[in-house]
C-alpha cells in the first residue's frame, strides 16, 4: 500500500481534500512535490515543465526533486528511472512503476 506524507505536500494548496477523488489528491501531491522540491513559485510550474528548462531544475534540483518524491510517496527509485525522469509528464509514467496511481 502506498503511504503518502500529506503534511509535507498539501500545505501549498488550499482545498478540501475530502471532496476530491483519490487520483486528484495524488496529482496535487505530485505537483506540490515539484513546487516544493525545486523551490519555485507556483506560477512558474506547469505540466509541460522539463529538466533543465528552468534554472531551478538543474542537476542539483533534479536530485532534490527525486529525493522529495521518494519521501512523499515512500518509494525508492532505480537509478535508470531517476535519469529518465526528464519531465513532469514522464514522472507520471515512472511513478506508476512504483505503485503511484494517478
Amino acid at each position: 500500500m502506498l503511504k503518502l506524507r500529506y503534511r509535507d505536500a498539501i500545505p501549498l494548496i488550499s482545498l478540501n481534500v475530502s471532496s476530491l477523488e483519490p487520483d486528484c489528491i495524488i496529482t496535487c501531491i505530485f505537483c506540490n512535490a515539484f513546487i516544493r522540491s525545486l523551490s519555485i513559485n507556483g506560477k512558474k510550474f506547469n505540466e509541460k515543465i522539463k529538466y533543465n528548462e528552468i534554472p531551478e531544475w538543474d542537476s542539483i534540483g533534479h536530485m532534490t526533486l527525486m529525493s522529495g518524491l521518494e519521501e512523499v510517496f515512500s518509494i525508492t527509485m532505480d537509478t535508470d528511472d531517476i535519469v529518465d525522469f526528464s519531465s513532469f509528464n514522464k514522472g507520471f509514467e515512472i511513478l506508476g512503476k512504483y505503485g503511484v496511481k494517478f
